[in-house]
């Protein structure tokens, strides 16, 4: 599994076989049951997920009692609660998983120090940033160009493999409605 991580880092910067394995005595790998919580609202956010294997989602819960996702992440993806993990905040959200999952996890306080060892990695961990914001830039802008249907349809046409690996009430979540309503619209195309 380490492997993978591994091909991750080299997509952005150059390692050694020395410089990763003192790199890996920085993080500890964790197999997650589908459903388990890896952070709970409320609770310090003190690590960093990146999926080996599995999906992670974050939601939070709204003030009807619903939940809401925000986010999700699959393999070679990472995820927590950057304002809450930069600033050593209670988290507003939960992250779980969404199936059973091999997951890398890091600590803040070891981040820090392995940035501090490993300067490459600042370059490492911007492109990661980045790429979360943008996709989170994205789905913003699809939230107020498209209307809900067309989310949808949007979601499905980029990403196939995803909507279809995702149980469909999560995806609803994800986009802002009920499943109930993910069913009709999906009928719709079928009719």
């Amino acid at each position: 599994m380490a492997d993978i991580f591994k091909s991750h880092l080299k997509k952005f910067i150059e390692i050694d076989e020395n410089e990763f394995r003192e790199i890996m005595g920085f993080v500890e790998i964790i197999k997650v049951k589908k459903k388990q919580n890896l952070l709970i609202e409320g609770q310090l956010c003190k690590s960093h997920f990146f999926v080996l294997k599995g999906c992670l989602r974050k939601f939070f819960i709204n003030e009807k009692g619903t939940e809401q996702t925000t986010e999700f992440a699959i393999e070679t993806w990472w995820l927590t609660d950057h304002l809450a993990f930069e600033k050593q905040l209670p988290s507003e959200f939960y992250i779980q998983a969404v199936e059973n999952s091999e997951v890398l996890v890091i600590h803040q306080p070891d981040q820090e120090k392995l940035l501090e060892q490993f300067p490459k990695l600042e370059r490492y961990f911007r492109f990661v940033y980045q790429r979360a914001f943008a996709a989170s830039q994205m789905r913003i802008k699809y939230l107020y160009s498209f209307s809900k249907e067309e989310f949808y349809h949007q979601l499905v046409r980029k990403y196939p493999a995803f909507v279809q690996r995702i149980p469909q009430y999560l995806i609803a979540s994800f986009l802002g409605f009920t499943p109930e309503y993910l069913s009709e619209i999906r009928a719709k195309k079928l009719s």
